[in-house]
C-alpha cells in the first residue's frame, strides 16, 4: 500500500487526521503571526494545475508555499498538455519526476482520482464539481477561532447543494456537528452522497424551507447560485431567491452565530450587503484562513 498522503476528500480521512491537520494550521498560523516561521518547504515544490480560474486556491497555495520557504509552478489550462489530449496518468507520472506535490482544481472528480492513481507525490483536491474540502477546512480553523470546537455545534446551509456542501456534509461526520440544508428539491445533493452520511450516523438535515435550517444555528453559510459553466442561471435565480440570506434570516440563527461565504460573492443575489458586511460575518478570516488551513495541509502530506 502507497505511503504518499493525498488529500483528496474529507471523507477519505478519520477524524484524528483531520484534527491533526488542523492543528497544524493553526500552529503555522501563530508562528507566521508571531514571526517564528520556519522553512519547512524549502527545496519543496508544489505544482498546481488550475483547470478552472481561481483567485483565492491560487494566492494561498502560492504564498503558502513561498512564506515556508518553498516554490510552486502555475500552470492554466491552455499551458498544460492535458488540454491537448495528453493524459492524466501521463502527466501524472511526469510532474511525479519534477515536483514534492501536485493540486489540481478541475471540473471532474475523476481527473483527481486518476491523479491519485498514478502519481507518486501526494495530490490535494483544490476544487471538483463534486467537493471543496480545502475550503471546508479553513471555515472549521475560522469557526473554531470564534467560538471554540465545533463539534456538537449546528451548521446552516442555505442555497445549492452543490460542491461545498457536499464537503459540509463530509466534515459533519468526520467532525460531529448538525448540519442543516436547505435547497430547492431540484438542487438537493446527491442520494448517494446523503445515503454516505446516514450511514456513517451523521447528523444531515435537508430541508426545502430556510428558516427551518437556519433556526437557533452557530454558523449560517450561503454560496454564489451561479457556478462557472451553469447554463441555466435565470432558473436558477427563480428557484433559490427564497434561499437569499438577509438579516431577517440571521435572525432567526442562534444570538452568536456566525456568517460565512467562500467567496466570491454576488451582492445581493445568495447574501445581502447587510449580513456579509455585517457584525456576524467572518468572511474575511475565512478567506485568510485560506492560506493557513492549506499550509496545515501541505504540511501534513509532505511529512
Amino acid at each position: 500500500m502507497s505511503s504518499v498522503k493525498h488529500f483528496l476528500d474529507i471523507d477519505r480521512l478519520d477524524t484524528k487526521t483531520l484534527r491533526a491537520i488542523l492543528d497544524l494550521a493553526v500552529n503555522l498560523k501563530r508562528d507566521h503571526i508571531q514571526g517564528t516561521s520556519k522553512p519547512l518547504f524549502a527545496g519543496k515544490t508544489l505544482v498546481m494545475i488550475f483547470e478552472k480560474p481561481s483567485t483565492r486556491t491560487r494566492v494561498s497555495f502560492q504564498v503558502g508555499m513561498q512564506q515556508l520557504g518553498g516554490q510552486a509552478v502555475v500552470m492554466g489550462e491552455s499551458e498544460s498538455q492535458l488540454g491537448r489530449g495528453e493524459t492524466v496518468a501521463d502527466t501524472a507520472r511526469v510532474l511525479s519526476r519534477y515536483a514534492d506535490a501536485i493540486m489540481i482544481r478541475t471540473d471532474d472528480p475523476k481527473k483527481l482520482d486518476d491523479l491519485e492513481t498514478y502519481a507518486t507525490v501526494p495530490v490535494i483536491n483544490g476544487l471538483t464539481d463534486s467537493s471543496h474540502p480545502c475550503q471546508i477546512m479553513a471555515d472549521v480553523m475560522t469557526f473554531e477561532e470564534h467560538r471554540g470546537p465545533i463539534k456538537g455545534k449546528v451548521v446552516a446551509w442555505s442555497g445549492d447543494g452543490n460542491n461545498v456542501a457536499n464537503s459540509w456534509i463530509h466534515a459533519a461526520v468526520r467532525l460531529g456537528f448538525t448540519l442543516r440544508i436547505a435547497c430547492p428539491d431540484s438542487l438537493r445533493p446527491a442520494p448517494e452522497i446523503l445515503d454516505w452520511a446516514a450511514s456513517e450516523g451523521g447528523d444531515i438535515t435537508v430541508t426545502d424551507d430556510a428558516a427551518h435550517a437556519v433556526a437557533g444555528a452557530d454558523l449560517v453559510n450561503a454560496d454564489t447560485w451561479i457556478s462557472m459553466g451553469d447554463a441555466d442561471a435565470d432558473e436558477r435565480r427563480r428557484l433559490l431567491e427564497p434561499y437569499r440570506v438577509d438579516q431577517a434570516l440571521m435572525d432567526k440563527a442562534g444570538p452568536e452565530a456566525l456568517f460565512m461565504h467562500c467567496l466570491p460573492a454576488h451582492r445581493g443575489e445568495e447574501v445581502t450587503d447587510e449580513v456579509l458586511d455585517g457584525p456576524q460575518s467572518v468572511i474575511w478570516d475565512e478567506a485568510e484562513n485560506r492560506l493557513h488551513a492549506q499550509k496545515g495541509i501541505l504540511a501534513w502530506c509532505l511529512g
